[in-house]
C-alpha cells in the first residue's frame, strides 16, 4: 500500500494587529481540533516569520498558518467549514491556500514521516520547498550565526516566488517555506549557491538538528490572496 498522501494543503491567514491575542488563543486551543478534523492524517498550526532572516527576531505576529496532510483529497474540501477553518476565518482579513502534491521527503516531524515516500515525477511549473528542524539547544547559537548569509542569498535568488519562515514555537522549532517558479530554480539555489551549499556542508559536522525534515511539493493550485504569501509576480526578489 502506498502511504504517500495525494494532497497536502498549506493555509495561511493574515490577521489585523488587534486580533493577535485571539490568534495566540487559537494556537493554544486548536492543535487537537485540527488533528481530530475528519480526513486529517497529520496537521500542524504554525507561526510565521517575514522571511528576511529566518531567526528569532523575524516573527510576523499578523500571519499564521496550518499545514495539513489529508487521507483523501475530498476531505480537504471541508476544511473551511471545519471548526478550525471557521475560527481562523472569523479573525482573518485575508487568506490563501496552496494545494500541494508531495514529490520528495526526507526526515521526520514529531517522530513521523507525514508525507510518506513520494515517488517524485516530472514537474514543469511551480514547486514548494519545506524545511523544518528542531534545534539542539547547545548548537542553536552557531545555527543562528550561519543563517544571515543564506537568508540574504535566498532573498535575491532567481525564480523565487514567495518565502517565509514557519515555526511551532518562537525558538528551537524552526522551518522555512519557499515557492519557486520551477524545479530548476530551486535546484540552482539549493545545490549551486555558495552560501546555501556551505550551510548544507556544515550541517552534519555542526550537529545543529535533533530532528529535521526536507520536502518538496508540486504546487497544484494557489487559491485566495497571494499577497498573504509575499508572492512576487515575476519571480524576482521582493523588496
Amino acid at each position: 500500500m502506498n502511504t504517500t498522501p495525494e494532497l497536502v494543503t498549506l493555509h495561511v491567514w493574515r490577521v489585523p494587529r488587534a486580533a493577535v491575542g485571539r490568534a495566540f488563543a487559537r494556537m493554544a486551543r486548536h492543535p487537537w481540533r485540527l488533528r481530530r478534523t475528519p480526513g486529517v492524517r497529520f496537521g500542524k498550526l504554525l507561526g510565521t516569520g517575514t522571511g528576511t532572516g529566518f531567526g528569532p527576531g523575524d516573527t510576523d505576529l499578523t500571519r499564521w498558518a496550518a499545514l495539513v496532510v489529508w487521507d483523501f483529497p475530498a476531505a480537504a474540501a471541508g476544511f473551511d467549514a471545519s471548526p478550525v477553518g471557521r475560527s481562523w476565518a472569523r479573525i482573518a482579513h485575508a487568506s490563501a491556500r496552496l494545494e500541494l502534491r508531495p514529490l520528495t521527503s526526507r526526515g521526520e516531524w514529531s517522530g513521523r514521516r507525514p508525507f510518506g515516500e513520494p515517488a517524485g515525477g516530472r514537474v514543469d511549473g511551480p514547486v514548494l520547498a519545506l524545511t523544518r528542524a528542531r534545534l539542539r539547544p547547545r548548537r542553536a547559537l552557531t545555527f543562528w550565526q550561519a543563517v544571515p548569509p543564506v537568508a540574504a542569498a535566498l532573498h535575491a535568488a532567481p525564480g523565487l516566488l514567495a518565502r517565509f519562515g514557519v515555526g511551532e514555537a518562537p525558538l528551537g522549532w524552526q522551518g522555512t517555506v519557499s515557492v519557486w517558479r520551477d524545479p530548476t530554480d530551486l535546484v540552482a539555489f539549493a545545490y549551486r549557491h555558495p552560501e546555501h551549499r556551505a550551510a548544507i556542508t556544515r550541517t552534519p559536522t555542526e550537529g545543529w538538528y535533533a530532528e529535521e525534515l526536507f520536502a518538496r511539493f508540486e504546487v497544484r493550485a494557489v487559491v485566495g490572496d497571494r499577497s498573504v504569501l509575499g508572492w512576487v509576480a515575476d519571480g524576482g526578489p521582493q523588496p
